[in-house]
């Protein structure tokens, strides 16, 4: 009997200047975000977040971080930071990264979902549904803002 070990995934910006594997075969969570902050990132009703382990993917490679920009905003509703990492060249977000009020960086990172090739969409949680512009159905994990675990 064989077993076959799944891969990693392809990350890729629109324009395919910045490529790399996903830091696990599967994400550990799959957000649909309806914040506002998510709505103009995307110019879209939500954004979509893959999260994984930042171990393997930071500290950057220099060939990687040399194709990217980042951009660092303040949280809307928290004391810290989140540091947004673009493609330098289409402009694509690619992932972002949450560093804590004391200046420690995460230990995971989110992922856009359209980046990745070959995600699979299905089991994802809808937050910031407060502020979703067309209704949730009932029967699909939703919060107000965040589950307590992500406070």
């Amino acid at each position: 009997m064989t077993t076959t070990e799944a891969k990693p995934l392809t990350v890729r910006c629109q324009c395919g200047t910045v490529s790399f594997p996903t830091p696990t075969a599967k994400p550990i969570t799959l957000f649909y975000c309806h914040c506002t902050e998510c709505q103009k990132q995307t110019a879209s009703a939500f954004g979509t977040s893959a999260i994984y382990t930042a171990e393997g993917l930071f500290p950057l490679a220099a060939e990687l971080a040399a194709r990217l920009k980042c951009w660092t905003r303040r949280h809307a509703d928290r004391d810290r930071t989140l540091d947004c990492y673009f493609c330098a060249e289409c402009g694509s977000r690619v992932f972002h990264r949450i560093v804590d009020a004391d200046g420690t960086p995460r230990a995971t990172v989110s992922i856009k979902g359209g980046c990745i090739e070959g995600l699979d969409w299905s089991g994802g949680m809808h937050i910031y549904v407060r502020s979703a512009v067309f209704k949730i159905p009932a029967e699909w994990e939703q919060y107000e803002t965040v589950p307590a675990w992500m406070q």
